[in-house]
């Protein structure tokens, strides 16, 4: 029997593999060896280490896990990186902050939601889930948290942007769909601009993913942004 998984067809054997190394991946860093990495978060960059300079620009903030931090990239090839020089090429003037921390879940990104509203953003691309959804969390919860991010950077005056993530099927159908259904119901609620997913056309596409068939290449990173900028740019 074939599964679709994320725009890619895997069988059985090959998506049960795919998927015990992406829960590795996912809630480690996505580096070299899944064993140098924990969810110790010690060693990690935090909000609050977002420098503080004299620059006129409004701050867009990247917020997110693994995927918005660029894992595996050199990281002037995250999507960070790649959209700040998007952003520039097209003629805007704004300040690109890279928030993501690897391994985290929306959890850990509602409790870091605070520092991020400190620095008063004008937009803040939301971009959590994935680790929730390879966990098993509930849905409840993740929509609990991921709606608590959005009210408390609502509150500071910021435009959110919410990245919509999808988890494989064999997850089974009902909490397949209830996931899904956390970000297209949290944009109507909340008012805010949806990205249906955010791997679109890079999720199961080996050719834009590194060996641990999760993060994005560099190329895949292209992708990426391209799919960001398609809700972006209305706001800038």
């Amino acid at each position: 029997m074939n599964y679709n998984v994320w725009g890619g067809t895997l069988n059985r054997t090959a998506s049960a593999i795919i998927f015990i190394a992406i829960g590795f991946t996912l809630t480690g860093c996505g580096t070299k060896t899944t064993n140098e990495e924990t969810l110790n978060q010690e060693n990690k960059p935090t909000t609050t280490d977002i420098p503080v300079k004299e620059d006129p620009r409004p701050l867009l903030v990247a917020f997110g896990d693994s995927l918005t931090e660029g894992a595996g990239v050199d990281p002037a090839q995250n999507y960070p990186s790649k959209l700040q020089a998007r952003i520039d090429a097209a003629g805007y003037s704004y300040r690109v902050v890279n928030a993501g921390v690897s391994g985290e879940t929306s959890s850990q990104g509602l409790s870091r939601a605070e520092a991020i509203a400190a620095q008063n953003p004008a937009i803040v691309i939301v971009e959590f889930g994935a680790n929730d959804g390879l966990r098993g969390v509930p849905v409840e919860t993740t929509r609990q948290n991921l709606e608590g991010i959005i009210v408390r950077l609502q509150s500071a005056g910021a435009k959110v942007i919410l990245a919509g993530m999808e988890v494989p099927p064999n997850y089974g159908p009902q909490y397949t769909r209830a996931f899904r259904e956390i970000f297209s119901s949290l944009s109507k609620e909340r008012q805010i601009p949806l990205i249906p997913f955010f791997l679109q056309g890079v999720g199961g596409h080996p050719e834009l993913n590194q060996d641990d068939g999760i993060h994005p290449t560099a190329e895949g990173y292209d992708i990426v942004v391209e799919t960001v900028w398609k809700v972006l740019e209305p706001l800038l």
